[in-house]
């Protein structure tokens, strides 16, 4: 019996059909086996904590293990790329964190895209960064240390962690806004930067706003704002900076991603779980120890705040010509 044309096309789209459906009915199996979180720092750190929390409450909802591994080096480059290269079937994910949005331009080599190799699954938590001043700063708010800058060119010392740290950047996009003139002094990370700080050395830092909210409640260190547009419930009388600079927006932030082309029915469980882990009460108390705002934002939510914050942090970058060898 002789095989026609037409028989081998209606034999492929009945193949097709047959892919299409195995691969319908394995995302709505989705997972049927142990899933990884990777993240790219090393354990310790907001991150590490709230992922592993995420992990175990994954876990409990979903059914599988949800194992949390590190992979740091690079700043957060080598676990990125690891999930990068990844099967995009959902059993690889990456914490993906601000870091990610910085380091698309921070670094001229880098083997993979953020926002092209990646499929944003869910938001996770927002930290803010404050303003504060040394107390021998005559300033207390905002307009009073921009007229003071520039009434004192040069004076001003801003500390930071590190060259494209959120630190450095959230204090180049304000002087940017501002037209201040102020140096930066980077540290070796920011604890040394936060004692020269206390001592002086330094007169401002845009620093993480838990690791110095208990030298501002001392006294020892005076908050002007922070750095998100809405204020800390930590600090509810610190105004933040876009009130007084419309626009300015710095924080650290943690979500969800995927390889790019897992398949979006994943995506939406994944989505499902981590809205629902967040509002367990075991998880938004310790994101209320940490100063942090749990973000619960669709797939699309999450992609809209890592193509901002890429966008917007590649020309704080290249205005301030900072770059990572």
């Amino acid at each position: 019996m002789s095989v026609t044309r037409r028989d081998l096309m209606q034999a492929a789209g009945a193949a097709v059909l047959v892919t299409a459906g195995a691969k319908s009915t394995f995302a709505a199996d989705y997972p049927t086996a142990p899933v990884h979180i990777v993240l790219g720092f090393p354990a310790g750190g907001s991150s590490d904590t709230i992922g592993r929390m995420l992990a175990q409450l994954l876990a409990q909802h979903l059914g599988q293990p949800f194992i949390f591994d590190n992979k740091p080096g690079a700043g957060s480059n080598i676990g990125t790329e690891f999930v990068a290269k990844a099967s995009p079937d959902g059993y690889t994910l990456l914490l993906s964190t601000s870091a990610n949005a910085t380091n698309a331009s921070l670094y001229q080599n880098l083997q993979f895209d953020f926002l092209r190799d990646f499929a944003p699954v869910a938001g996770l938590f927002r930290v803010p960064n404050v303003l504060e001043v040394h107390p021998s700063v005559p300033v207390h708010s905002v307009p009073e240390l921009i007229a003071y800058a520039k009434a004192n060119p040069g004076k001003l010392n801003f500390g930071s962690g590190g060259y494209g740290t959120i630190a450095h950047i959230s204090g180049e996009m304000f002087k940017s806004m501002t037209g201040i003139d102020m140096r930066h002094v980077p540290y070796r990370g920011s604890a040394p930067a936060l004692i020269d700080l206390l001592s002086g050395q330094v007169q401002l830092m845009f620093d993480l706003l838990p690791v110095s909210l208990g030298h501002i409640k001392a006294g020892k260190l005076r908050a002007l704002a922070v750095t998100t547009k809405e204020r800390s419930p930590q600090l509810p009388d610190v105004p933040g900076i876009s009130e007084f600079l419309p626009g300015y927006e710095a924080s650290t932030w943690n979500g969800l991603s995927a390889p790019a082309a897992t398949p979006p029915a994943i995506i939406g469980t994944l989505n499902k779980a981590v809205n629902e882990a967040l509002a367990k009460p075991q998880l938004k108390a310790k994101l209320a120890d940490l100063g942090a705002m749990e973000l619960i934002y669709t797939p699309a939510e999450y992609g809209q705040l890592c193509r901002g914050d890429t966008q917007k942090w590649a020309q704080v970058i290249k205005s301030a010509h900072i770059k990572i060898e």
